[in-house]
């Protein structure tokens, strides 16, 4: 069985209608996937996420601002702690620094960083984190301010060995989306056969970064099995013992009794 460690199901197209979103579920289950992590990206979509997760029990779901996210609601602290109470959240995010388009004075994506780590800490949840062009900051306000002690998973992974190395250090996963498959991410495909097998995750991160032979459509869920297979092939292992073990590291990190699928 597998798990898709990240996705957002209520930005999948049409998927505000119920029954379009049960049958993109159906479709992952169908693929051998058995839990899903509806990541929030914002406060004003947060009530689509958790109704994802309540209406599907292999559903599970975060809360957080994105760090490209600039109109709109800001939490603080203690809001982030709150929503974290729901029974379905089981993570903090996705959150952390993202250069790559930002216009402004990047304090602001830093501060958000820092109450999300706050926030995490204070609830005993890992940390999705975000990181584009923003490698040496992201890594060392996690260490500032001790995200170690919530854990977390660098999610759609895309960075050298040396960061990905430096995030272990400090007790997080490495995830990795469609990305790995494509035919020119030969460094990120190195960093795929290093990272420890009990520290991988997968993801599609759908609807965007679909895998081959999907690349350039939108990403839904029941691709995840293309990520697996893909690395099951990189690092000479078999499909049944990637899915098996990524599932497991989900487990552990998460805190999730049993993805078992429905």
């Amino acid at each position: 069985m597998l798990v898709d460690s990240h996705c957002h199901l209520n930005l999948l197209d049409g998927a505000t209608d119920a029954a379009v979103l049960a049958n993109y579920v159906q479709a992952a289950r169908a693929n051998d996937v058995g839990c899903f992590l509806c990541v929030a990206t914002d406060m004003e979509t947060l009530p689509a996420v958790l109704q994802a997760a309540e209406q599907h029990a292999d559903v599970y779901a975060s809360v957080g601002v994105h760090p490209n996210h600039n109109a709109g609601h800001e939490p603080g602290v203690e809001e982030l702690i709150a929503h974290a109470q729901h029974p379905k959240v089981i993570a903090i995010g996705e959150t952390g620094l993202d250069y790559y388009r930002t216009q402004g004075d990047v304090r602001v994506q830093q501060e958000r960083l820092r109450r999300h780590i706050a926030a995490a800490k204070a609830v005993s949840k890992p940390l999705i984190i975000h990181t584009r062009e923003a490698r040496a900051d992201t890594l060392r306000i996690l260490e500032e301010e001790g995200a170690q002690q919530a854990r977390g998973v660098m999610h759609c992974f895309t960075e050298d060995w040396a960061t990905a190395k430096r995030a272990l250090d400090i007790g997080f996963y490495i995830s990795f989306s469609g990305i790995v498959t494509f035919r020119n991410a030969v460094e990120l495909q190195a960093v795929a056969q290093q990272v420890p097998m009990d520290r991988i995750l997968i993801e599609t991160d759908a609807p965007w970064l679909a895998p081959m032979p999907h690349r350039g459509k939108p990403n839904q869920p029941a691709y995840v099995r293309h990520v697996a297979e893909f690395i099951a092939t990189l690092r000479q292992q078999d499909y049944a013992g990637i899915a098996a073990q990524t599932t497991h590291n989900f487990q552990t990190l998460f805190g999730v009794p049993a993805c078992k699928g429905i």
